[in-house]
């Protein structure tokens, strides 16, 4: 092996070490605080949660993105979601029956609604501009909203 496949495994290790830290210090930091102000458990698991989750992705995503390596970044997310929502919910259900709690159905519609957005703002010149990204983190924004007011 020579030294520059080691270095980025090291760098590799090192990285993945960090992001997944970095996503639990700021899940439970986050939590903390939510709890600390009565926020419900749906909640912090639909914002928080989700958030530190999903920062592996966020900081995967926008790094390739600067990189010009923007199909990783789409492909992680979708990948991501797709992997999230068939394995690892797949896996916990075999393990134990997880209940489904009506009060997600709307946001379970957001999800798909979601899907259905970057479908849409993406299949006209197969990429997604700058002003549908735009759109999505408004759409997001306008999800964020409305989770807290209801």
């Amino acid at each position: 092996m020579n030294a520059s496949l080691l270095k980025m495994l090291v760098f590799t290790i090192g990285g993945l070490i960090a992001i997944v830290l970095g996503s639990d210090v700021t899940v439970d930091a986050a939590t903390s605080i939510a709890k600390a102000l009565n926020v419900s458990d749906r909640i912090i698991g639909l914002t928080v949660v989700a958030f530190g989750t999903s920062l592996p992705e966020l900081v995967t995503s926008v790094t390739a993105a600067f990189k010009g390596k923007a199909d990783i970044a789409v492909g992680n997310i979708v990948g991501s979601n797709i992997f999230n929502i068939l394995f690892v919910v797949g896996t916990v259900a075999v393990i134990h029956p997880v209940p489904f709690d009506t009060s997600f159905i709307p946001d379970a519609l957001a999800a798909i609604l979601s899907a259905a957005v970057l479908w849409i703002l993406s299949s006209k010149d197969r990429k997604l501009a700058r002003g549908s990204g735009f759109v999505m983190l408004v759409l997001f924004a306008v999800y964020l909203a409305q989770l807290l007011i209801r």
